[in-house]
């Protein structure tokens, strides 16, 4: 099948009006630039011929019903299809609390921009003649209510089922939790097993019987390209954190036949009110970052005393900045052997040593 497609992709926009904006002296998302940050993309966007652009998750700040209305209207007036799954900040309860939705409003809310069935949080749409994709809900409640990236059996087996009944169409899945480490030992890292599904080699095993190559996440907040036996999470970094960036995504097919992926990333660099914005939203992550970089030094598998931990951090105030950037080259030849082996395995390294440059920009050759 002669297949050539070009979309975008814009993740955890955390929209957030003047209004619904809560401080916290913690927070690392900048939602103060939400609005004008998707504004200038959007621009670009619009001299490049789209067939769709794919929002995976976290589309508001906290799931408020005014944020959601504001992005709805938006994403109206575009002239290309744009399809949305939600994360964990837009239905962060169950039932509505006076800030957010009721998580079962989402997909009521939002059926122009995938949802076919109001009271599905998963759908499955022809986006262009033989190709499909997959919308996955990765939030779900225990008992208690509180919310955990999972997918449950039911949406597990409807997947196999759309699968099975599509095997002749290229298929691609978006998801908002990752299914793919995207840092060393993510899974199984307590500050990184959040970030991650926890049954993720479940669905990775459902992929690739099907043939599946590519995801598409969220949620992590880094420009990072990984894979799995065949299998490649393509997460995108957030739009309200440093360094506000975006993907364009062509699938091509060459006169050989053969099918190639082709990622180029773009980055917001000014919005106004804020010239300097890459600069102040990496300032914004230093200088709070501490905290994480103290449970970074002392939990598994460093295990450093505090006091040992301590002297480290002021090393580390971009580390997570330059994370978040993509393709970063680490060199921690100041610290301890052990603590400097650990951090610079961060670095885009592949496993023979070389150097592999293709978080932010990649040529694949698709199966």
């Amino acid at each position: 099948m002669s297949l050539s497609f070009r979309f975008a992709i814009i993740s955890d926009l955390h929209i957030a009006l003047p209004h619904t904006i809560r401080e916290h002296p913690k927070r690392l998302h900048l939602v103060e630039v939400s609005i004008p940050v998707l504004e200038t993309i959007l621009e670009r966007l619009s001299h490049l011929q789209l067939d769709f652009l794919l929002l995976p998750g976290d589309l508001t700040q906290h799931g408020e019903l005014d944020n959601h209305a504001w992005l709805i209207q938006r994403l109206k007036q575009l002239p290309y299809p744009v399809y949305v799954i939600p994360g964990n900040h837009d239905i962060p309860v169950l039932e509505a609390d006076g800030w957010s939705i009721a998580a079962n409003d989402f997909p009521r809310l939002y059926q122009d921009f995938g949802y076919t069935n109001p009271d599905w949080f998963h759908y499955t749409q022809q986006v262009l003649p033989g190709v499909r994709l997959i919308g996955l809900n990765s939030n779900t409640f225990d008992a208690n209510g509180k919310q955990m990236g999972q997918l449950d059996a039911a949406q597990l087996q409807w997947l196999e089922q759309v699968l099975a009944a599509h095997a002749h169409e290229f298929v691609m899945v978006m998801i908002h939790h990752n299914v793919v480490d995207h840092l060393p030992h993510q899974s199984k890292h307590p500050l990184g097993q959040r970030y991650i599904l926890n049954n993720a080699a479940v669905l990775r095993q459902i992929l690739r019987k099907a043939g599946v190559q590519l995801v598409f996440t969220g949620h992590l907040h880094v420009q990072d390209i990984a894979h799995s036996d065949g299998v490649y999470d393509i997460t995108t970094g957030s739009l309200v954190t440093y360094p506000h960036p975006y993907r364009v995504v062509e699938v091509l097919t060459n006169e050989q036949g053969q099918r190639w992926l082709h990622v180029e990333s773009g980055r917001v660099e000014a919005v106004d009110g804020w010239a300097t914005l890459p600069q102040i939203s990496r300032d914004l992550i230093g200088d709070r970052s501490d905290s994480f970089m103290v449970k970074l030094l002392t939990s598994a598998p460093l295990h450093l005393p505090l006091e040992e931990a301590m002297p480290l951090v002021p090393d580390l105030r971009y580390f997570w900045a330059e994370i978040a950037d993509g393709d970063g080259l680490f060199d921690f030849s100041q610290f301890p052997p052990k603590v400097r082996r650990y951090f610079e395995s961060f670095s885009a390294i592949d496993t023979n040593g070389y150097l592999n440059l293709i978080d932010n920009a990649i040529a694949l050759r698709l199966s």
